[in-house]
This record gives C-alpha cells, sequence and structure tokens, in this order.
C-alpha cells in the first residue's frame, strides 16, 4: 500500500517581506519579488555597511530602521537594509543627528523625491554650520587675544583682574539680570 505526504509551504514564513512607510510607521507586506534574496546575520550586515551591530539595533528600536524579520529568533536582513543603513551613514557623515534623518525617512510627504529632502535638510545644515564656523571664529579670536593679553602670575591674580574688569564693565552700564555671554567675551579681550 503506497502512502503519500502531501506538504504545504507557506513562504512568507521566510521573513522574506518589502517595507514601506505610512506616515511615521514602517509598515510590511509580503513581497514575491523579494524571496530567494540572500538573508544576513545581524553581523554580517554590520560588516558590510561598517557598523557594530549595536548600532543597528538601537536604529530599529528608535524606529529609524524597519522592524526586523527573525528566523529562529535571530535577526535576518535583506539588502534593502544595506540600502538604508548606507543612506543612514551617509546623512551621519555629513553631520545630520539621527532626528534630522528620521525626518529624513518620514518628515516628508509620501512621494517625496530624495533631492527635494536632502536639499530641505542641507539648507538647514548650511545655516547651522555657518553659525557655528562664527562662533568657532570668535573663540579661535578670544584665545589669540588671551594668549598675548595675560600676564599673571597665578591663576588668583587672573580671577581679580577679570573680576575688577567685569565690576568695571557692570558699574559703566545698568547691571544685567544676569551676566550675558557678550559681557563674558569683554573680559576675556
Amino acid at each position: 500500500m503506497a502512502r503519500t505526504l502531501q506538504l504545504q509551504v507557506d513562504f512568507k514564513a521566510n521573513g522574506f517581506l518589502r517595507f514601506f512607510r505610512i506616515g511615521r510607521e514602517w509598515q510590511s507586506e509580503p513581497d514575491h519579488l523579494c524571496c530567494g534574496m540572500p538573508q544576513l546575520s545581524i553581523s554580517e550586515v554590520a560588516r558590510e555597511v561598517g557598523l557594530r551591530p549595536s548600532a543597528i539595533r538601537y536604529y530599529e528600536q528608535i524606529g529609524i530602521l524597519p522592524p526586523i524579520q527573525r528566523t529562529s529568533g535571530q535577526r535576518r536582513y535583506d539588502t534593502t537594509y544595506l540600502h538604508l543603513l548606507a543612506v543612514i551613514q551617509g546623512a551621519r557623515s555629513t553631520g545630520f543627528t539621527l532626528d534630522e534623518i528620521r525626518e529624513l525617512f518620514f518628515g516628508f510627504a509620501d512621494g517625496t523625491r530624495a533631492p527635494a529632502r536632502w536639499q530641505a535638510l542641507s539648507q538647514r545644515k548650511l545655516v547651522e554650520l555657518e553659525a557655528s564656523i562664527d562662533r568657532i571664529k570668535t573663540m579661535q579670536r578670544l584665545l589669540v587675544r588671551l594668549q598675548h593679553r595675560c600676564h599673571c602670575d597665578t591663576l588668583d591674580e587672573c580671577g581679580k583682574r577679570l573680576l575688577k574688569r567685569r565690576i568695571t564693565h557692570v558699574r559703566a552700564k545698568s547691571p544685567p539680570a544676569q551676566p550675558s555671554s557678550a559681557a563674558i567675551k569683554k573680559d576675556w579681550i
């Protein structure tokens, strides 16, 4: 007597999913096109993109990366994660914060093309950098002046001179509620 065995295979259980965004949330749907994509472990992904596995887990935890599919309790990644991580790393290397990267992914209307997203964020970042450059140049000028103007023998003597200048400066003007950064800078000049 011949026996037959019938098997039913559910490819959805393999964890091959395509991710898309709805509002601020990652959603997933089965995608028959991605079946057969190589599944990588977190250490393989980390090695491939040059990150620590803990960074990848953190990006998942804070919602920058979509939820990771697991096979036998282990995270399994396809190449779409490599692409997302490449964008994250590129943005980080140009100075974008994780909040700004989250905005890059989720802060625009659906359908907004990548160049428009990068342009909007880059424009803001450039303004921020200009302000930082101005602060650094001011600090540099103050440090150069300090090198040439301080002739004190002790820090106590420096403190007395700075306090004396501060008192003289405050008496010359109406007393501010709190020392402003401009007044403190003036003491160092």
